[in-house]
């Protein structure tokens, strides 16, 4: 096959869909039929089972993975003037909720090895404003938790894991989101368990903060028209529910798959080529691989070549936030944050799926060793 017929999808979405069409279809006409498009039964069948993956006691879908940072937040009562410390190498939304409510966030670099929390310079930064820490679990490899919450609990701060990104990762015997005060999750199409639309949803242990939050993500209600909190429309769609509840069964099975093709990339690159960074997962935990991405030197020669070749990339993240203008008014300069800084100008995406062939892995890697070598 030359190379201008390759068709490589980033993310094979239009193949998952084609394996699971009927039952997803058949959910979907269910909703319509029942017309219970806000709260239907699906969403509690949904709540039920992602409680029953994760082993939290409590899961709560919600609109967005963003709606579940910033309801994390408003249930620990974070407000303006409060700090909650994260990092600057990641999505816009973890900070954008924490300066949303007024908040300061707080930026510690990164590993350079994990691209998650250092949590080294964790201390350092905790002070009476302090309310919360927010590690983010990126690119499918859970964050440094123990570590994490036992500085935490020493100062008795609450814990947001950011798990966008990680959902259904294993740390230590236990599953991402439920490692902490609360976890999050996004269920946008392109995460490692997508819905076709927004979606995303909040876990926790504790009753009293679940029972908020419930509250919260309609408006404040705890009954009808009788509103407690000041809260948000962040209710998950049941058309959405529905559609997760069918890709939640065959979840561990693509987990499974997409560990293997991340293993394999890998495997692969570092056998042919080490001028490229592949990712560095530790020994007590996995990565779901919501992206594979890779460090090079030459980044946007290495795009360039590897588009002439039908090879489609991303770049997850070009900027760190310290960088962005929105926080222009936090006073950081370039040289704050040197790590997050170094990743930012090296990495980047190929592409992922559990339905990427072995076919297309040979040839992406075959034309990226061709590219960084150009």
């Amino acid at each position: 096959m030359s190379d201008n017929k390759k068709n490589i999808e980033f993310i094979d979405l239009k193949a998952q869909y084609g394996k699971y069409k009927e039952e997803i279809d058949t959910a979907i006409l269910n909703v319509c039929s029942s017309a219970q498009f806000i709260l239907g039964k699906e969403v509690t069948v949904l709540e039920e089972n992602l409680s029953k993956f994760t082993e939290s006691k409590h899961a709560i879908s919600l609109s967005s993975g963003t709606d579940a940072l910033l309801l994390a937040l408003m249930a620990l009562d974070i407000k303006a003037g409060d700090e909650v410390i994260t990092t600057p190498f990641t999505f816009y939304a973890s900070s954008e909720v924490i300066a949303f409510l007024g908040a300061k966030p707080v930026f510690i670099d990164i590993f350079e090895d994990t691209y998650n929390m250092n949590y080294n310079q964790l201390e350092e930064k905790i002070n009476s404003k302090t309310k919360a820490i927010m590690p983010i679990s990126l690119y499918g490899q859970v964050a440094d938790m123990n570590m994490i919450n036992k500085i935490a609990e020493k100062h008795n701060i609450p814990v947001i894991e950011d798990a966008c990104q990680s959902f259904g990762a294993m740390y230590n015997g236990k599953k991402s989101c439920n490692l902490s005060t609360i976890g999050t999750t996004s269920f946008f199409p392109s995460k490692p368990l997508g819905c076709y639309g927004d979606g995303g949803a909040l876990f926790t242990n504790d009753d009293k903060l679940a029972t908020k939050i419930l509250a919260m993500r309609n408006h404040g209600q705890t009954e009808r028209y009788m509103h407690e909190y000041l809260g948000i429309n962040g209710r998950l769609d049941t058309i959405q529910a529905a559609v997760l509840n069918v890709k939640l069964k065959y979840f561990d099975d693509e987990l499974k798959t997409r560990e293997k093709i991340g293993s394999r990339y890998s495997n692969l690159i570092n056998a042919l080529n080490k001028n490229i960074v592949t990712p560095s997962i530790k020994d007590d935990r996995n990565s779901v691989y919501a992206q594979y991405s890779i460090r090079v030197k030459d980044r946007e020669n290495v795009i360039a070549t590897l588009t002439e070749h039908s090879v489609p990339t991303a770049i997850h993240y070009p900027k760190p936030l310290h960088e962005q203008k929105v926080f222009d008014y936090l006073g950081h300069k370039r040289g704050d944050f040197p790590i997050s800084e170094l990743v930012a100008n090296e990495i980047m995406s190929l592409p992922m799926s559990p339905f990427l062939s072995e076919t297309d892995q040979d040839y992406i890697v075959e034309k990226l060793n061709l590219a960084v070598n150009d």
